[in-house]
């Protein structure tokens, strides 16, 4: 056991450096904005949904932290969709190699920050005027004005830098991407309570609806056993589906026939079923939230404007949903022929001396690799539409599902995938550790 600690001490510092980072962000949740205290009334995350699982559960409560890496996430994207000749700087330096992405990266954390103060005013400001949801009200005796509203989003902002920033030393000293690890800390955290919230709708209140005179029914037992089955085929189905790689072959021009005891026979193109990860679930359910979340905050839309947005952009009704579903399909497409470019990948080959065996280089390799990717991106594309239907065709199932059961399938496509990079890396740290060690 020494001996192991010995050998692996710079893996372990760093396993423990990024467990006190995720546990400095989690007391940081729990730390509560500025002139804003706990109501007694019923709580619901119906107004965040979604957009609350990224924080941990930091902006349904109000806290300092409520923002989290959210802004730095929209700035990023923001950011990818600039480098496309929007910006020509972007662009160049999307070009330049490492002192590019340095500079790209700045630019990234500027954007995040306005975007944070934007966001951040939005949210206080709309949650003063929202009659709906009241989760939690302002100090009595405090007179707000609009240097108060300013105040708190300075906070908030400041709040997010604070994440920003801790995220920042998870990735440089610690394992693993930091922002991954606490969106993915955000969501492990809501585990628990989703546990528990489903142990009592099913077997726990006697006056539940699986219960006849206290005494509990044979459904509620079975109904609970087939819902925890599922998460573990959702859990099974995604590390596989997330694990599918379409290769393209590719063979060298100038390269000798002997150089295949090299390990050159695999060259290869890998193209990820999900090249665009959960980006267009996100994407989605933000341009639906939004109009929502605008609705409820204006206290004098009338009950029947409200209504008829209800039915169109709510995710629990057909018309909502088909948009939903709709929007997923068009963002993966979207996003995965931005991550990966036909033509420049058809340039790169030519420049290598490269081809795909059976196809011309140039314009015809390009149109070959946009045809593949166009297949496996809508194969992805349905993966995503129905681990974002599942929980949603669950609640319909199941009536007056306790809110806190939100972790869908996208979310556990989240955890799984930041578990698979983080064990790469450090299988990587460890099979390096080895190989110093034999030499």
């Amino acid at each position: 056991m020494a001996a192991f600690f010995s050998k692996n001490k710079k893996l372990i510092l760093a396993i423990l450096f990024t467990a006190l980072c995720l546990f400095i962000w989690r007391v940081g949740v729990h730390i509560r904005l500025p002139f804003v205290e706990f109501s007694q009334g019923t709580t619901s995350t119906s107004i965040f949904g979604f957009l609350d699982i990224f924080t941990g559960g930091a902006l349904q409560s109000f806290s300092i932290l409520a923002l989290g890496i959210s802004p730095y996430i929209n700035a990023s994207i923001i950011v990818q969709l600039l480098q496309m000749d929007i910006v020509p700087q972007f662009a160049e330096w999307a070009e330049e190699g490492e002192a590019g992405k340095e500079k790209l990266n700045r630019w990234t954390r500027y954007i995040a920050l306005f975007l944070a103060f934007v966001e951040g005013l939005a949210l206080i400001v709309g949650y003063k005027v929202s009659y709906n949801y009241q989760f939690f009200q302002y100090v009595p005796n405090t007179e707000y004005d609009i240097f108060t509203y300013i105040y708190m989003a300075l906070v908030v902002t400041a709040g997010s830098a604070f994440v920003l920033w801790l995220a920042d030393q998870m990735s440089a000293h610690g394992v693993g991407n930091g922002a991954s690890m606490m969106i993915t800390a955000g969501i492990i955290a809501s585990f628990p309570t989703m546990m528990t919230s489903l142990w009592e709708y099913f077997l726990g209140s006697k006056t539940g609806t699986y219960y006849t005179d206290g005494v509990l029914q044979w459904q509620g037992i079975l109904y609970y056993v087939l819902v925890l089955l599922l998460f573990v085929a959702i859990i099974v189905g995604v590390v596989w589906m997330e694990g599918l790689v379409r290769k393209i072959p590719i063979q060298y021009a100038n390269r000798p026939a002997a150089s295949r005891f090299a390990g050159n026979q695999d060259s290869n193109i890998p193209l990820k079923l999900n090249s665009a990860s959960v980006i267009p679930v996100i994407f989605a359910s933000t341009l639906l939230s939004f109009p929502t979340t605008i609705i409820n905050f204006l206290e004098n839309s009338g009950k029947t404007v409200s209504e008829w947005w209800t039915i169109v952009f709510s995710f629990k009704k057909p018309i909502g949903f088909a948009i939903y579903i709709i929007l997923i399909f068009i963002f993966s497409f979207f996003y995965s022929f931005l991550q990966i470019n036909p033509d420049k990948i058809s340039d790169n080959l030519k420049k290598q001396n490269a081809y795909i065996p059976g196809v011309k280089p140039g314009e015809a390799t390009a149109q070959y690799i946009s045809k593949v990717l166009f297949k496996i991106t809508l194969l992805g594309a349905t993966y995503l539409a129905i681990l974002a239907a599942l929980p949603m065709i669950v609640g319909l199932i199941f009536t007056n599902l306790p809110s806190s059961v939100q972790i869908g399938g996208t979310s556990l496509m989240i955890v799984v995938g930041v578990a698979i990079e983080t064990f790469k890396q450090i299988k990587t740290a460890t099979q390096s550790q080895d190989y110093r060690g034999f030499m």
